[in-house]
């Protein structure tokens, strides 16, 4: 049976980071789902479609190769933007789960990241870790990623991003962003990526190998 460790959280909150690395170390196929709704809305800007149109944007959810999925193109702002229009949509987020799902069955084990992989995705998980942060800590990070890639940043604005954005995941009638009941809580606020990862490992081996 296929091992399947899920990871949810806010934005800058590191679990991509995070999975990425438990990954490798497990040698386990990776998946962040966000970027799934990212590539939908980046095939609905590209064909120069409108993104209030379900139907249209349902069809292409439909045809996201998870194989093409480039980090670097759809970590752009305004695909980002674009996404979080369509990613509140019922028939879009059905598209995108039952594509997650497939994904999570490969051998010998997958770690995907996003917002409701352990409550909606993947409920049956062996381990749920749910990565949270404080905002004003998440916006730094976000913040200082962007100086360190060459570019320019307003941190006032990054932070009203993070807290909106955070409005929204949490808020959408269609499965919000929220812990599953049996999530170990990762609270990074104070916490390195390694610290992050020995504390997720400890877990993860203990469920692996219960002797």
């Amino acid at each position: 049976m296929t091992f399947i460790i899920a990871i949810d959280g806010p934005a800058a909150a590191g679990k991509g980071t995070l999975s990425r690395k438990i990954a490798d170390t497990y040698g386990f196929h990776h998946l962040d789902t966000g970027l799934t709704y990212r590539a939908t809305a980046k095939a609905l800007l590209d064909a120069g479609l409108p993104l209030d149109d379900e139907a249209v944007a349902e069809k292409m959810a439909c045809e996201v190769d998870l194989a093409g999925l480039d980090r670097s193109v759809l970590a752009q702002h305004h695909i980002g933007e674009a996404a979080s229009k369509i990613a509140v949509m019922p028939s879009v987020r059905r598209a995108l789960v039952e594509a997650q799902r497939a994904f999570s069955n490969r051998e010998p084990g997958t770690v995907l990241d996003g917002r409701d992989i352990g409550t909606v995705v993947c409920p049956q998980a062996q381990v749920k870790l749910y990565v949270t942060a404080s905002p004003d800590v998440r916006a730094r990070r976000r913040h200082d990623e962007i100086i360190a890639n060459g570019g320019s940043a307003d941190y006032e604005a990054i932070f009203e991003d993070v807290k909106k954005r955070d409005e929204r995941d949490m808020g959408r009638a269609d499965s919000p962003l929220k812990p599953a009941d049996d999530a170990h809580l990762l609270d990074t606020s104070e916490m390195s990526i390694e610290a992050a990862f020995q504390a997720a490992k400890i877990l993860i081996d203990a469920v692996l190998n219960p002797n």
